[in-house]
């Protein structure tokens, strides 16, 4: 079996010294590198014995938890280049990695926000207005968790396990999954409760988290234009929707370092691969990976 450590330390002296790779370069490879180890660690495979079909699976994973295709590209190009290392030293006699496809880049692609960005448009929420509590928790839930737009707005109060630091979801196909939530989120919510407590609801919306001014379900439109309003009042020029949020959350714990089964579980796909986790994923653990890697629940 290959030595990894000392082989991580000679593909970053290859990178550094014999292609001359900037830093900024070199650091984009390692970490490109260091996914695929993780991918082979959960796999419980050497990297060295894994297959073309191995590596689709991987590209495949990125792809499910809405990794943005230029991503993809630069993740492959890394794989390719780490493959083509070990054949130049006579580590590996195949490349497993000769025909893995690039992704198609169309020119109509999603947008991610940068964590610097996601902080700006939720601080840029007046908490002296109205709305601005509710506001406040409904975006820190949208990307602490991950969620569709269409989740968010059925979410409900008795979805929310405070205590076990978890929310229930029904997502597509009316499949339920638990999802993570930061502590963060948790206590905006903790905060609009404060504030919704005195709201007059109406019949049938008294379980609904977030509420609108006239005591019921808010809309998808609704959530759409707060992203907007203040996408705009934060100075972002991107064209942001609640998908963005969900996007630019699995974007940020993928580049952080988490594990992506557990972030195909936090989206909830309907893919089998996807399926398949809740079998061998234990609840806590994938809670402990997701808070360890989320951006936003570091900061506190």
């Amino acid at each position: 079996m290959i030595d990894t450590e000392n082989i991580v330390r000679k593909y970053n002296t290859y990178l550094s010294l014999e292609r001359g790779l900037s830093h900024n370069s070199v650091e984009a490879y390692m970490s490109d590198l260091s996914k695929l180890l993780r991918f082979a660690d959960e796999e419980n495979r050497p990297y060295e014995a894994l297959t073309y079909d191995d590596l689709r699976q991987f590209v495949a994973r990125l792809h499910d938890i809405g990794i943005h295709p230029r991503s993809q590209a630069r993740i492959i190009s890394g794989v390719k280049s780490f493959y083509r290392f070990l054949i130049l030293e006579d580590y590996l006699a195949n490349d497993p990695s000769e025909l893995l496809e690039m992704p198609k880049i169309g020119l109509s692609l999603p947008e991610v926000l940068s964590l610097s960005e996601v902080n700006a448009i939720i601080d840029s929420i007046d908490l002296s207005s109205a709305e601005g509590p509710r506001n406040r928790a409904m975006l820190e839930t949208l990307y602490s968790c991950g969620l569709r737009v269409s989740e968010l707005v059925s979410l409900r109060r008795s979805d929310v396990f405070a205590q076990e630091g978890f929310i229930k979801v029904d997502g597509k196909g009316r499949k339920q999954r638990l999802v993570p939530i930061s502590s963060v989120a948790l206590e905006e919510i903790a905060e609009y409760a404060k504030i919704r407590i005195q709201q007059t609801v109406k019949k049938g919306s008294e379980d609904i988290l977030f509420l609108n001014r006239s005591g019921s379900k808010l809309s998808r439109v609704m959530i759409f234009l707060i992203i907007k309003q203040q996408a705009a009042l934060a100075g972002i020029h991107k064209r942001v929707s609640p998908h963005t949020f969900r996007h630019s959350f699995a974007t940020h714990l993928l580049e952080g370092g988490a594990n992506l089964r557990a972030i195909q579980a936090m989206l909830g796909h309907e893919q089998i691969s996807s399926t398949a986790i809740y079998i061998h994923l234990d609840r806590e653990a994938l809670r402990k990976e997701i808070l360890e890697y989320h951006p936003r629940n570091k900061q506190r």
